[in-house]
């Protein structure tokens, strides 16, 4: 027989019957939105444990953040539930545009959902976003609509909304929007890595040096933003004979997220190749040398994110190199 259930413990059938009532951020919600995020069970992509402390520094730190766009709801005076309206960047990445609005974050205690409240916050996050002039609507962070969660959701990258939140798909699903893509997060263990050896890997090395630049000074705004405040390192592949950059990619250490995970990890992103080098093995030769040099500097991990139907080279690319998908996340859209 189950104990009495205490107020702040309501049952479901007492639940379904309070009036459950929304409002924006204020000054004193942190604990309670770390409290439902703690709610949530230990996920791979989901920081655990969550803090005031961290919400503020990674979320409410942010230049562009409005309080109008972080809706909560309430139990009485119990929080219950968040949701999270953002926007990207402008096309020159030096402010924010509201042409796409992002619901960037949705969650709700586990002990009040299937109530109808992530419908309603859903709802409340797509009229703030219309509001303000947005024209296309996406579901969960993904770049360039990134601005919040870095760190603490998802991984190297924002993957849109990942598998294992089943109830988030759920909801976008319900609500209209279209999976237009998916994004793969894929792992590499480090502990048994080797670099490909060829003829073309060692005319590759011949030829270029690896330059490294720790803490690179953001190119815009919106990085600055979105990823100045986490330890980076940026790494180019130089053409001996001219000086010339011909492949770059920049690693940095995934914390606070992959603390939970108990082995230390690093975030590779923006991988590319000028185009007119392509083809000729530089990005193998150059994230092997990446990858052995943080090897030889006690990193186990590294994981990076792709997306599916884009980007098959890189999909190809990774997997030569050893990655293992360990996720994969679904970006929605909705039209007006």
């Amino acid at each position: 027989m189950s104990g009495p259930q205490s107020e702040t413990s309501p049952s479901a059938p007492e639940r379904s019957s309070r009036t459950i009532r929304f409002r924006s951020f204020r000054n004193q919600d942190p604990p309670q939105l770390a409290e439902i995020w703690r709610a949530r069970a230990r996920e791979r992509g989901l920081m655990h444990p969550m803090s005031s402390e961290l919400f503020e520094q990674l979320v409410l730190s942010k230049p562009y953040f409005d309080k109008e766009g972080l809706i909560v709801a309430l139990d009485g005076e119990v929080a219950v539930g968040f949701v999270h309206a953002a926007f990207g960047p402008t096309e020159d990445e030096r402010g924010l545009s509201t042409r796409f609005g992002v619901t960037a974050m949705l969650m709700v205690r586990p002990d009040y959902r299937r109530l109808g409240i992530g419908r309603q916050l859903l709802a409340q996050s797509e009229a703030y976003l219309h509001g303000r002039g947005a024209e296309v609507l996406y579901g969960g962070g993904i770049y360039p609509l990134n601005a919040f969660y870095l760190g603490l959701y998802g991984g190297s990258e924002l993957p849109g909304v990942l598998d294992s939140d089943v109830e988030a798909q759920r909801l976008y699903h319900a609500a209209g929007y279209e999976e237009i893509d998916r994004c793969l997060v894929l792992h590499r263990e480090l502990k048994a890595f080797r670099p490909l050896i060829s003829r073309e890997q060692l005319a590759v090395r011949r030829e270029t040096t690896l330059r490294e630049t720790a803490d690179p000074v953001s190119h815009t705004w919106w990085e600055a933003c979105t990823l100045g405040a986490f330890d980076r390192t940026r790494h180019e592949l130089v053409s001996n004979a001219t000086q010339e950059v011909l492949a770059g990619a920049t690693t940095w250490n995934m914390e606070p997220l992959s603390a939970s995970w108990g082995v230390r990890s690093v975030g590779l992103i923006n991988v590319a190749v000028q185009p007119e080098h392509q083809r000729r093995g530089l990005a193998t030769f150059l994230l092997g040398e990446i990858f052995r040099r943080l090897q030889q500097s006690g990193v186990a991990l590294v994981e990076t994110q792709t997306m599916q139907r884009e980007h098959s080279a890189a999909v190809a690319l990774y997997a030569r190199l050893g990655f293992k998908q360990v996720d994969c996340g679904s970006v929605f859209r909705k039209q007006g």
